[in-house]
């Protein structure tokens, strides 16, 4: 095979035309061959002068899937470099963006085959694309092409950028949709990512708030698996940190995407057992059990699992409710536990970060210090709008009080003064 050398900015460009048309007559003997061969150049050479790339690119790729299927790695990834160049050329973002669309047709079949070099090249061709939605639609081959080629673990690192990526994107709700569809299904076979996949999950079903009946219907499958996955998980509460941001989980029962469920025949015990979750106690929870252990089987919940978690949602309930203080004995009745378990239970939750709190066991109380609560909602806002309303004033009152002081004393007293 020709060796590719690049010593100037057309040779590499015939280089590779040289190489794919010898590849693609190999077999056709001297005589055919080399004529054939020759007009292929020529042909390219004429596109290359007169700067018709796209007929350019369309002439190298009519051989593309002979390079594909017997090039080696290194002379695959040379040669679809070359060619993916050419999409920096076009005349217009239009050009760029069919060229390139052309090659990703070409990568993106029997991704099986060699799929670390596809990548590669896919992720050139993204850096080559200037047009922002045209780098969004290399993306998704990108995923597409790792889960194909069941390379999706190289790709899980730069889901930590995805930020960054949808505010150069620019995308729609519905592109975003997909995205973090295909996000979440990716993370959830890797390792260690059970949490970055539910929130890309969390973050697909936010993309629903304000659409219709019949688009919100798309989500509910993926709203169902949302509640059970919350259910299951023995470490997700309150919410969960992705990045710079936190995922508040408690924000699902407001979800219109979850919201349905309520309404929904079939999956009405679903939400019935998430509202539990988030806003019941345990009591509420066996309850629910007694009367319909079928759900809890179908979707492979195990009873014993969902006591433990909800007996620390039932303390976290009991500490945002309380003015300060919980007795052992209501935390026994709640939890429904021996008194030798009390404390147990604190502990664990003051561990799992729930709440901040000191045990007082002369008096067997618990003083509670800070507590995450169990849902945010429109309660929530507006007693957070009303404390910082109350901050701002105090911080107004002492402006006046120091700009009354400069006026009268000439000087800021004494005991304001740093």
């Amino acid at each position: 095979m020709t060796t590719l050398l690049e010593t100037s900015e057309e040779e590499p460009t015939m280089a590779v035309a040289r190489t794919i048309a010898e590849l693609a007559w190999s077999q056709g003997g001297p005589d055919i061959a080399g004529p054939a061969v020759a007009q292929f150049c020529n042909e390219a050479q004429s596109y290359l002068m007169d700067k018709w790339y796209p007929d350019l690119v369309n002439l190298l790729l009519t051989s593309a899937d002979l390079v594909l299927a017997n090039a080696s790695e290194k002379d695959m990834e040379c040669i679809f470099t070359v060619i993916s160049n050419l999409v920096s050329k076009a005349q217009s973002p239009d050009d760029a963006l069919a060229m390139a669309d052309q090659i990703a047709n070409k990568l993106t079949v029997q991704p099986i085959d060699k799929p670390v070099s596809r990548l590669k090249i896919l992720f050139h061709l993204y850096n080559v694309l200037e047009n922002p939605y045209g780098r969004f639609l290399i993306f998704k081959r990108v995923l597409k092409l790792a889960v194909a080629g069941k390379v999706t673990e190289l790709i899980v690192p730069i889901f930590k950028r995805m930020d960054a990526f949808l505010h150069e994107w620019n995308i729609s709700e519905s592109d975003k949709r997909d995205i973090f569809l295909s996000a979440t299904n990716i993370l959830k076979d890797q390792k260690g990512y059970t949490k970055d996949s539910y929130a890309f999950l969390f973050k697909y079903l936010q993309t629903f708030i304000g659409e219709d009946a019949s688009t919100l219907n798309e989500a509910k499958e993926e709203a169902v698996r949302a509640v059970i996955e919350f259910v299951k998980s023995p470490d997700m509460f309150q919410k969960h940190r992705w990045g710079d941001q936190s995922v508040f989980l408690c924000d699902l029962l407001d979800m219109p995407a979850v919201k349905q469920l309520e309404r929904d025949p079939k999956y009405e015990p679903v939400y019935r057992l998430l509202e539990i979750f988030l806003t019941g106690r345990l009591a509420d929870y066996l309850e629910f059990q007694a009367a319909d252990a079928a759900t809890l089987e179908n979707y492979g919940l195990v009873h014993e699992d969902c006591v433990t978690k909800m007996r620390l949602m039932s303390l976290v309930g009991l500490a945002t409710a309380a003015s300060g203080e919980v007795s052992y004995a209501v935390i026994r009745d709640t939890l429904k536990v021996a008194d030798d378990e009390v404390e147990h239970w604190v502990v664990r939750a003051i561990g799992a970060k729930l709440l901040e709190a000191k045990m007082d066991q002369h008096r067997q109380t618990v003083i509670i210090g800070r507590c995450t609560g169990r849902v945010f909602g429109p309660a929530q806002w507006q007693e957070l709008r009303t404390g910082l309303a109350g901050w701002k004033e105090n911080i107004n009152n002492v402006g006046r009080i120091i700009a009354h002081a400069k006026l009268s004393q000439g000087g800021i007293p004494q005991a304001l003064q740093v």
